[in-house]
């Protein structure tokens, strides 16, 4: 995948290592030169362009005629806002995703302003630190789909709804599937004849909606959990 990251910051870096590492084609776009010229210990020199990803010179200097993905993570809202803008509708970049610093700016970061995905780094902090406070020992593993639907670990409690209940006959939520079953450092996939047991660790994508029901079918029926 050719992937463009206009702004090399610490996220900016951080996601480029990432991609490398991954086998993806990247080109790292950065003002400033004196900082593009350190970056060339961690990265090919080809893989550097100088300018602002504002102008559409230096995005066409870049390749962006040849991105799949273009994401903006500079520090200012308003650059990544112009940057995604380009991307999508001058140069017709297939994915953009935009960083957004202030949280009060996120509103506009939306596919009419050309922006796919917005990483609004507070909010999603913010709901997980909300979220480990209100489910106890239920812990989330990885948020997916902008953060609505998460992987979380939870072990089933003794006493619980589900001990002792096959994976069929428990009145899961909704938005809520497992995916799988840690038993004694064992995973196993879960089937509809799987009954789970005290201390099984269960892995569950579930919709946030739903986190709290899971949390309750897994603890014990007298378990106390702080609202949020």
């Amino acid at each position: 995948m050719n992937v463009i990251i206009v702004g090399c910051g610490k996220v900016g870096i951080y996601l480029g290592t990432l991609l490398k590492t991954g086998g993806h084609r990247i080109r790292l776009i950065e003002t400033r030169r004196e900082h593009a010229s350190n970056l060339e210990k961690d990265f090919p020199k080809s893989a550097l362009v100088t300018g602002s990803g504002t102008d559409p010179n230096v995005l066409e200097a870049a390749g962006i005629h040849n991105a799949d993905v273009v994401a903006a993570v500079t520090g200012d809202d308003a650059h990544n806002l112009v940057i995604t803008s380009l991307a999508r509708f001058e140069f017709r970049v297939k994915r953009t995703i935009a960083r957004v610093n202030n949280p009060a700016n996120a509103w506009m970061f939306t596919p009419d302003l050309g922006v796919d995905v917005a990483l609004n780094q507070a909010d999603l902090m913010g709901h997980l630190i909300v979220e480990q406070m209100s489910l106890g020992d239920m812990v989330t593993l990885l948020k997916l789909r902008k953060g609505q639907y998460s992987l979380v670990e939870k072990k089933v409690a003794p006493g619980s709804p589900a001990a002792g209940k096959a994976v069929r006959d428990l009145e899961l939520p909704e938005k809520c599937i497992l995916a799988g079953v840690i038993r004694t450092g064992e995973l196993m996939i879960p089937r509809g004849n799987t009954v789970l047991r005290s201390d099984d660790g269960v892995l569950a994508v579930v919709h946030s909606d739903n986190l709290q029901d899971l949390a309750d079918l897994l603890a014990e029926p007298d378990g106390k959990t702080i609202s949020s």
